[in-house]
């Protein structure tokens, strides 16, 4: 969580915990983060690593449904690939024999990032490629599945 607040910090966003009618949000305008008070630690470090996404995208807040949806997405998959590591996701797979939930507590996250991490992965033969592309040698990890 700390290297989370440090990142916002030199980007210059403004973290803080308040009660508002929505749980927690991103306010380019402000550069500001807002967490809900009371948030347990892999929920506040997953909704952080989420809003610190929308910031380090760009991202505008819109009404416009399909873009919004996109957003969403993209900062979950941002939050996602800096939350976990792949190495220690497929550690944790192998000892909780793929169980959500247990997964998600000992990788530290929300479970939905959890599912947004594994919806990124693609296992073909012996190996899990991490957010693979079309071409030879593209993707942005390659693991050995024994």
């Amino acid at each position: 969580m700390q290297a989370l607040l440090q990142l916002a910090a030199e980007l210059g966003v403004t973290v803080i915990e308040k009660r508002a009618t929505h749980c927690s949000g991103y306010r380019a305008d402000e550069r500001l983060i807002r967490l809900s008070p009371g948030m347990k630690r892999r929920s506040a470090r997953s909704v952080l690593a989420h809003e610190l996404g929308h910031h380090i995208l760009g991202h505008r807040p819109t009404e416009f449904g399909p873009i919004r949806k996109r957003q969403e997405r993209e900062a979950n998959e941002w939050a996602a690939l800096h939350l976990i590591d792949h190495a220690k996701y497929v550690e944790v797979e192998r000892i909780r024999d793929g169980h959500l939930e247990s997964m998600a507590f000992d990788l530290d996250v929300a479970t939905e990032l959890l599912t947004v991490f594994r919806s990124m992965l693609h296992r073909i033969g012996d190996a899990t490629y991490l957010d693979p592309r079309m071409g030879a040698g593209q993707w942005l990890l390659r693991t050995e599945v024994v």
